[in-house]
């Protein structure tokens, strides 16, 4: 059975289409993915947190959904949007649908609509916040007027922390490292692992845990709001600030414990929010971006070298570099929009990324960075 769906924006634009996932209201910041695949680890990635995913792509669901490929516990994203859902899903390690899976995580979903114009007008306008009401929630002459009410509602990203929401409870360890075919996730326990790195989890993603633990990494993560006596107390190698959701400027706790930690030789490696982060612990500023970035096929370049990378790219707010300090330089920047990608501090073993350097569009172009943060600890000893 087919049920009915509304997607309203705040400014008042409305498109209606067919459920799918589970029936009820959601609301959310609405942005637009390029990604051509990779919808399973989209909607697992906390950095997603209280927003609408729409992806431009036209066919979203076609692989099914597997049990191996999730970025966190759980879908991250408020609701997702797409223009048309397969009947049939074709994998190997396919274990059930995409309607199936956001049906069993409560997650709200609208098809069938016209995803190239809703993409317009938040190329256009920027990113804006929207609800979504599918099923019963989307029936009756009420149904417009609620969705826009909702949609209205929403207050926005801007000023939101949301690292401490995501971020795990208590510390543990990792042990997982990268996947390979018919082998599934290594188990690094039984490995050489000469360094043992703190990991801020801000709303990290698994396979930056994966990749640290393949490269001899033994990894503790700690909750957004550790002081940083108590990461120093653990007596760590490096320290790794991760991704994550919402505004950096709310995140005082993380923006201190940074501050404190760069006191010290200790060698830090920041991505996406913990790069922010990084630069604000150092004196720089970052901005609320129109319509972010979000994608598997966006080109930086390493000014050192000058070589591009293809990246992924999951972010709303930047770095402004207009106002690095000096003890911060830049060290990559978008060829899309000239916008901040990288920056390292010149007087502390301290460097971070804005991209996702975990994920596999290039497929391996920005794996380096790791490797980067190995050799730094390896320099420190």
């Amino acid at each position: 059975m087919i049920k009915p769906a509304i997607l309203a924006l705040e400014d008042g634009s409305v498109f209606h289409g067919s459920a799918i996932g589970a029936d009820g209201q959601t609301s959310g910041e609405v942005v637009f993915n390029t990604a051509m695949t990779g919808y399973q680890e989209i909607l697992t990635d906390p950095s997603y947190t209280r927003q609408i995913v729409t992806l431009t792509y036209p066919h979203i669901g076609n692989t099914g959904i597997n049990d191996e490929d999730n970025e966190s516990d759980h879908v991250a994203a408020a609701g997702l949007v797409i223009r048309d859902l397969p009947l049939m899903a074709s994998s190997f390690r396919s274990t059930r649908s995409l309607d199936q899976y956001l049906r069993d995580e409560n997650v709200i979903g609208i098809a069938d609509i016209d995803t190239r114009r809703l993409t317009r007008i938040l190329r256009a306008k920027g990113s804006l916040n929207g609800a979504i009401l599918a099923g019963d929630a989307a029936q009756g002459e009420s149904a417009v007027e609620r969705a826009l009410e909702a949609a209205r509602a929403f207050p926005g990203l801007k000023g939101m922390d949301l690292a401490k929401e995501v971020s795990c409870t208590e510390h543990f360890e990792w042990h997982e490292g990268e996947w390979t075919l018919g082998a599934g996730y290594a188990d690094t326990r039984e490995s050489e692992r000469p360094f043992h790195v703190v990991a801020y989890d801000y709303g990290v993603k698994h396979n930056i845990l994966r990749m640290l633990a393949s490269r001899g990494c033994r990894l503790t993560v700690v909750p957004a709001q550790t002081p940083a006596a108590d990461v120093l107390a653990l007596k760590p190698d490096g320290i790794f600030l991760s991704n994550g959701p919402g505004d950096p400027e709310p995140c005082d706790y993380a923006i201190e414990a940074i501050g404190a930690l760069l006191e010290t030789d200790t060698p830090l490696f920041g991505i996406c929010l913990g790069h922010q982060l990084l630069a604000l612990a150092s004196g720089a500023t970052t901005v609320k971006m129109g319509h972010g970035h979000h994608g598997a096929n966006h080109p930086v370049q390493d000014l050192d070298s000058g070589v591009v990378m293809i990246t992924s790219q999951n972010h709303g707010f930047a770095v402004d570099e207009d106002s690095l300090p000096a003890s911060l330089r830049a060290t990559h920047k978008s060829l899309f929009d000239g916008s901040l990608q990288g920056i390292e501090r010149t007087d502390r073993p301290a460097f971070s990324f804005q991209g996702h350097p975990e994920a596999s569009p290039g497929p391996r172009d920005v794996a380096p960075l790791f490797d980067r943060f190995i050799d730094m600890m390896q320099a420190r000893r």
